[in-house]
């Protein structure tokens, strides 16, 4: 199945669920999958400034939390705040890239299957966060076992889709100075970035909502125009 093919239908089915009166709660597994790249954006970010990935935490309500600790400097804090907004699109346009061939797919979701136990082993330091990943894990090696490569490719893009469309509801979060994690007030990541670096919190949620934007629209657009044989 071309590419082209499963985005739109991979795209109007989220559509659709969001639409329905309990669109939001079927969605809850791809909320915390979102949450969990946000916080992997972060960890990743800081071992790429040469600073240390402590943990992270995901809660029922949907938030999270990557604790890491060093000093690189401010610019290199900024990348870290700026590496948990951009975590979802860039995880996203990624998967999208890596399954453009269907028969790719189940090695694919194998690998991600591998990340988030991996993920629980390294820095999961929750209950709730450990068993999500472990029953995600789980249920991706499930799959990629049983299903046929379209059927996985299918899966994988829906899961892209989510992925590169969380920050849209994300909007509030990138343009707010705070937000709620798991009940207590913290600095959101675009206050950090303005105080590691300068210019207003607003600024900064907006620079990072057009660059999310912009690798969205070119990722899909790479793989719509590229075709890969089944």
């Amino acid at each position: 199945m071309h590419p082209r093919t499963l985005l739109i239908l991979s795209g109007t089915l989220v559509a659709a669920i969001w639409q329905l009166p309990y669109g939001r709660h079927i969605l809850y597994p791809f909320t915390l999958l979102a949450t969990y790249a946000h916080e992997m954006g972060h960890g990743l970010s800081a071992l790429l400034v040469g600073a240390e990935f402590d943990h992270l935490l995901l809660h029922a309500d949907g938030s999270g939390m990557a604790v890491w600790h060093g000093n690189p400097g401010p610019a290199a804090k900024a990348l870290v705040a700026a590496g948990g907004l951009l975590g979802p699109t860039l995880a996203g346009i990624c998967i999208l890239l890596l399954s453009r061939s269907p028969r790719w797919a189940r090695w694919i979701m194998a690998g991600l299957a591998v990340l988030m136990a991996a993920s629980v082993v390294l820095w999961s330091r929750n209950v709730f966060g450990a068993t999500f990943l472990l029953a995600s894990a789980a249920t991706l090696a499930l799959c990629a076992r049983l299903l046929h490569s379209v059927a996985a490719a299918f899966v994988l893009h829906l899961m892209a889709v989510l992925l590169c469309l969380s920050w849209f509801t994300d909007l509030d979060y990138m343009f707010s100075a705070y937000a709620l994690v798991n009940g207590v007030r913290v600095p959101s990541d675009s206050a950090a970035m303005a105080q590691a670096l300068w210019l207003p919190y607003w600024f900064w949620g907006g620079a990072v909502a057009v660059f999310s934007l912009a690798v969205v629209v070119l990722g899909i657009g790479w793989v719509s125009r590229t075709p890969r044989n089944a």
